[in-house]
């Protein structure tokens, strides 16, 4: 696959349904360059390196990632660079590992298919933590972008980052707009506070994790009324 730009100083690498890979996104500065996201293994972050090769684009500094789930996680030791989560994040990661250790891989690939598609070659399943980890929000100058990393609640899990590159209003969602694992019920009150943040920031372009780029109108009408 390619990478698709959507604005000036993003690109990312889209989703794909069957491993159920999220996008991968990539902000590019003077200076440094973000990655939002680690991918489902290391040959997801390859494949995205790759990508960024072939645009004659610098692999990332430091890799933003948005909640603890695995398809955006276990790619973490395979990245260039330093990674950054949430605490509760790596909170979650460390019980995830611990699971793993305890139980067998066995019970981790058994949350779902798509998992094993991902891993079905047998290759080890690498649970990393990450290397910074920051509360509430961060802000970078990447150099001709400005970026805003904060804290958000949200229905899909209670760890969820969101990503703002100011200079292009684009905000990167992760998976933040769904429900929970592995029913998917949404917590309307968690729905309508996560689209009064997005309000209030105003973007241009909104990024969920496993989707096309949609505009804030669609995002916030979703979360509000869902289907109907």
């Amino acid at each position: 696959m390619k990478l698709n730009r959507i604005s000036e100083h993003v690109w990312v690498y889209p989703f794909e349904e069957r491993r159920d890979r999220p996008n991968l996104s990539y902000i590019h500065g003077d200076k440094w360059n973000l990655a939002v996201d680690a991918g489902h293994s290391d040959e997801h972050v390859k494949e995205f390196y790759n990508a960024l090769k072939e645009e004659g684009l610098q692999l990332p500094d430091i890799t933003v990632i948005t909640h603890w789930h695995w398809d955006h996680t276990l790619g973490m030791h395979a990245v260039n660079g330093l990674t950054l989560s949430n605490e509760a994040t790596k909170k979650y990661l460390t019980d995830l590992k611990q699971k793993i250790e305890k139980e067998g891989v066995e019970s981790f690939l058994d949350f779902d298919q798509s998992i094993r598609e991902e891993y079905k070659d047998g290759k080890p399943v690498i649970v990393t933590m990450p290397d910074m980890i920051f509360s509430g929000e961060m802000r970078f100058d990447l150099g001709g972008c400005k970026v805003r990393i904060f804290q958000t609640q949200a229905p899909h899990t209670d760890d969820s980052t969101l990503i703002e590159v100011i200079n292009d209003k684009v905000l990167i969602l992760g998976d933040c707009t769904g429900g929970t694992f592995p029913d998917w019920k949404v917590d309307q009150a968690l729905a309508e506070k996560l689209a009064a943040t997005i309000e209030s920031i105003d973007p241009k372009i909104c990024l969920p994790g496993h989707w096309s780029a949609l505009s804030k109108e669609i995002i916030i009408q979703d979360l509000l009324y869902g289907e109907d």
